[in-house]
């Protein structure tokens, strides 16, 4: 079996790791969960805003910003008197998706390993 990575591992080394960037956009706090509520339909702005407890406004259009400049979601603008902004998940998005919600369900399949784990390592911190 080849090794994932060759040691040392430089920080040109992490700069040039195309999957760094996608890395971190799935593991931050509001990606995810951004893609997932796109995935049922596109949304508003402020349906978006609505949809999702706890997320700040600023942080939503941030978010956004990022998740389209990936080219995981689309930005629709509609001119006129009601202007509107319409998100959806590109297909490039959607072909993300199950590789995220396979990951969900490892954690979820992995949870009581995970607590037991995480209660050993306290145990003997202290």
């Amino acid at each position: 079996m080849s090794p994932l990575l060759s040691v040392p591992v430089t920080a040109q080394d992490r700069s040039l790791c195309t999957a760094t960037d996608v890395l971190r956009r799935t593991g931050d706090k509001w990606s995810v969960l951004l893609m997932a509520v796109l995935a049922q339909r596109p949304y508003g702005f402020n349906e978006l805003d609505r949809a999702v407890d706890g997320l700040s406004r600023r942080i939503l259009t941030c978010t956004l910003r990022g998740l389209v400049r990936d080219g995981l979601v689309d930005r629709t603008p509609h001119p006129g008197p009601a202007a509107r902004v319409d998100y959806a998940l590109t297909d490039l998005g959607r072909s993300l998706l199950p590789l995220i919600i396979e990951v969900g369900r490892w954690a979820e399949a992995h949870e009581h390993d995970i607590r037991a784990a995480r209660a050993r390592y306290d145990a003997d911190a202290c």
